[in-house]
């Protein structure tokens, strides 16, 4: 049997622009909800300096090279590109990305452009944000002038990083609904306009940039039931369509999935939809899948409404009398208590190949962790040994089970500001020298998983 990935397979790593470019404010630069953000955990930094990768681009660059990474997945500042979110473009922030794609292309390395991932610009937010239906239009003009202005560059295009994270745990990524009255009504109007903002990103997409290829970017779990106790299996389904299938289903199918839809209905939730928009939807059609897969998910039933957090973004709000997330006792956790589930990987995969049949992009799978650099040395072992559990079950997904993955780009290229524990939770293959409130040097040294990763892409995953 064939041992090796496919030859052109993209192997690569991640970043997003709030977590990773710092220069919140230079060179015409808008303020986006990161930077103005109250709401940061007590002891960690905020995103204004970041791992200051506006400044040192060509360095970091220099490195994903040396690495040998094929891909690099970045999220492009939206407020960067439009200071307001609308009306005026900053032609710093296009120079900036266009000599970042540049610079990647001279190395051979692919961009993949995630256009939004978490950072709306503050102006778009003093309108409404995405609650305000304007909003599809203003990124319908965004993305058009990224097309514009990199697409004879760029291929590979993602729209909206992570949506259900964004609806179904909003207040962690920039969705503020506590003046609301009606928030789950509110929230899934918000991803209504979400889901036609990138439908119209899709087809502006397809008629702008020649060749080019656009998906959605969620984060999706397989979902297991607590128990054999078929009540537990219906929990599970229910929250495989509420965590998962929602947002693909109506990003590839352009429907929205019945049994979500009939839960906003019984719970005075539903939002409007005219016959335009549900046109728009039918013809914004995706030609791939990216998705972010950190962990898997357990559910039973309960008629309570109160949940228990498994972490961060691993942390979903039960849902009275369809699911109840819990914690699963089979599986280790990470040292910030996620939960590790390598064959929940090949699950996910063979459920997307097997329900939407379309090519699939990883751009995010990684393990946060405490990194220390001795002697100019950072032992991550334990990175090392995610990275090969996880690839073990990615290699039977496509040579065993015959799924269509077209890349991997794992969190992250280099050491960023995580969005809840700040600097000291370290994802990168390259340590970023800094703590949380002293800048140092912010000298770049690979770790001992970028040797690694290095030696594995160079082999093509051969001797996993």
């Amino acid at each position: 049997m064939k041992n090796k990935f496919p030859n052109n397979f993209l192997w690569g790593a991640s970043t997003s622009a709030y977590q990773v470019e710092g220069g919140w404010n230079q060179d015409g630069k808008g303020p986006s909800i990161q930077d103005v953000r109250t709401n940061i955990p007590e002891g960690t930094t905020d995103f204004k300096i970041a791992s200051d990768h506006y400044n040192k681009w060509q360095e970091d660059v220099t490195l994903m090279a040396e690495m040998g990474l094929k891909s690099y997945r970045f999220s492009i500042s939206w407020s960067r590109i439009m200071p307001l979110g609308y009306g005026e473009i900053n032609k710093e922030g296009l120079k900036f990305y266009k000599n970042l794609i540049k610079e990647l292309k001279k190395y051979n390395i692919e961009p993949i452009i995630t256009m939004y991932h978490f950072d709306l610009p503050y102006g778009l937010e003093k309108l409404g944000g995405w609650l305000n239906p304007d909003i599809v239009q203003y990124f319908e003009k965004y993305a058009e002038t990224l097309y514009t202005h990199f697409g004879e560059y760029v291929k590979y295009w993602l729209t909206i990083n992570e949506q259900n994270v964004m609806i179904l745990f909003g207040e962690i990524v920039g969705i503020d609904l506590s003046k609301s009255e009606n928030k789950t009504k509110d929230l899934y109007k918000i991803n209504h306009h979400m889901m036609l903002a990138q439908a119209k990103a899709i087809i502006k997409c397809h008629k702008i940039v020649k060749n080019g290829l656009i998906g959605p970017a969620p984060n999706i779990n397989p979902v297991y039931a607590n128990s054999n106790d078929p009540i537990d299996q219906i929990a599970a389904f229910n929250m495989r369509h509420f965590r998962n299938w929602f947002y693909l289903d109506t990003c590839v199918f352009g429907e929205y999935n019945k049994n979500v839809i009939n839960y906003l209905i019984k719970n005075n939730a539903m939002f409007q939809i005219t016959d335009e928009e549900q046109k728009i939807l039918k013809e914004g059609k995706p030609d791939f899948i990216a998705f972010n897969y950190y962990a898997s998910s357990t559910a039973k039933f309960t008629l309570e409404e109160d949940f228990e957090s498994i972490a961060d973004q691993q942390k979903i709000k039960s849902l009275k009398g369809l699911y109840h997330q819990v914690k699963n006792d089979n599986l280790p956790k990470t040292q910030f208590g996620w939960e590790i589930d390598p064959l929940g990987f090949r699950i996910v995969l063979r459920e997307l190949w097997d329900r939407y049949n379309l090519p699939l992009m990883i751009t995010e799978n990684g393990i946060g962790g405490y990194d220390t650099l001795e002697n100019g040395v950072v032992n991550d072992q334990y990175r090392i040994d995610y990275y090969q559990l996880h690839l073990a079950e990615l290699k039977k997904a496509i040579l065993l089970d015959g799924v269509n993955v077209i890349g991997y780009n794992p969190w992250s290229a280099i050491d960023l500001v995580s969005t809840h524990e700040g600097v000291k939770k370290r994802y990168g293959f390259i340590f970023v020298d800094r703590d949380e409130f002293d800048l140092k040097s912010l000298k770049r040294y690979p770790k001992k998983s970028f040797f690694w990763y290095k030696k594995l892409i160079a082999e093509n995953g051969e001797n996993l």
